[in-house]
């Protein structure tokens, strides 16, 4: 019989936490024991997992111990700040979705396809990367491994789930909690605060964070963010500009043959990634794949991925996966 796992989810009452433990359930991850936590607020509401009614717990200091083996956090960073700590202390691993931990130096920052070798024993925190990184350096990889990459610049087209369910009732509601200016009548080209810099939040996460998980510390990023009226999955344009000569064709098969990558690039016959498609799918979409003839060793691509699940749920699942494959817990 296979090993199970006691798993904590923190977080549990949120739109994420909500997923993780869908995803949980979906992808059959190993459960022995699931405990669900919030604030005060949420403490005794009911989630359904694998038949059963879970009931969440109102988050303390002195929940988070044996017999829980793995925790995945979804609360936001001031939570993740106190609690995570507390939790890895005690002995739990811990994977975090907030931005919290991701750039200490200390604590990996994982997208499994990209580089779960990083992970180790000595690993009881591990921060999940920024919805939109997740889904662009998941195609960056072969990439850079294969031609070595000389810079790379990101425009993105981000649905309002990504700023929770106020940003979903901000859509469907017409209202203004969330975002500045009414998102179901245009598209923001802010999300989250301005920077000295002139970047914004959203976008210095997306630079730092590419450079960390591709291990390139002084690789030339440049973002813009942009939320869209749509309320689930991220889009993202990548411009990037190679070291090497490339086939464009070779790069196709590459990228396609990527695990968990679909390929949507036919342009004959209209299939490119749509959000609708990725919509509630652990994949990530790539296509419009073609050369940028205004560059040496130019090429263009657009990803799309739910930012719900690849861009926070899944992912941080799929660490928990990884962590087990490779015999680290």
């Amino acid at each position: 019989m296979s090993k199970k796992y006691h798993v904590a989810v923190v977080g549990a009452s949120g739109v994420v936490g909500r997923k993780v433990i869908q995803v949980l359930e979906e992808r059959q991850f190993p459960v022995s024991e699931l405990s669900l936590f919030a604030s005060s607020r949420s403490a005794g509401q009911k989630i359904p997992f694998n038949g059963e009614e879970i009931t969440i717990q109102e988050l303390t200091e002195d929940a988070l111990t044996a017999p829980i083996q793995i925790a995945i956090f979804s609360a936001g960073g001031e939570t993740s700040k106190h609690f995570a700590p507390i939790a890895s202390s005690n002995g739990i691993t811990v994977i975090d979705n907030s931005s919290a931990w991701r750039m200490d130096k200390h604590i990996p920052l994982v997208v499994p396809e990209v580089n779960a070798g990083v992970l180790s024993k000595d690993d009881k925190l591990i921060a999940n990367p920024n919805c939109s990184t997740i889904q662009s350096v998941v195609p960056l990889k072969p990439l850079q491994e294969n031609y070595g990459i000389k810079r790379v610049v990101y425009s993105t087209y981000q649905a309002v789930s990504g700023a929770g369910r106020k940003g979903i009732e901000d859509l469907e509601q017409g209202t203004t909690s969330t975002f500045p200016y009414e998102i179901n009548k245009t598209v923001i080209p802010q999300i989250d605060v301005f920077l000295d810099n002139g970047n914004t939040k959203e976008e210095q996460k997306m630079i730092d964070e590419t450079r960390k998980i591709l291990g390139v510390e002084n690789l030339p990023v440049s973002a813009t963010a942009v939320r869209v009226p749509i309320k689930t999955s991220h889009g993202v344009s990548i411009n990037i500009e190679l070291e090497k000569e490339f086939d464009i064709k070779k790069i196709r098969e590459e990228i396609g043959n990527i695990d968990g990558v679909i390929l949507a690039d036919n342009p004959g016959t209209l299939e490119y990634p749509l959000q609708s498609v990725a919509e509630d799918t652990d994949n990530v979409y790539v296509g419009r794949i073609r050369r940028d003839e205004s560059v040496e060793n130019g090429i263009n691509l657009f990803v799309v991925a739910d930012n719900l699940r690849k861009g926070a749920a899944t992912n941080s699942v799929q660490i928990a996966e990884s962590l087990i494959a490779r015999g680290i817990i």
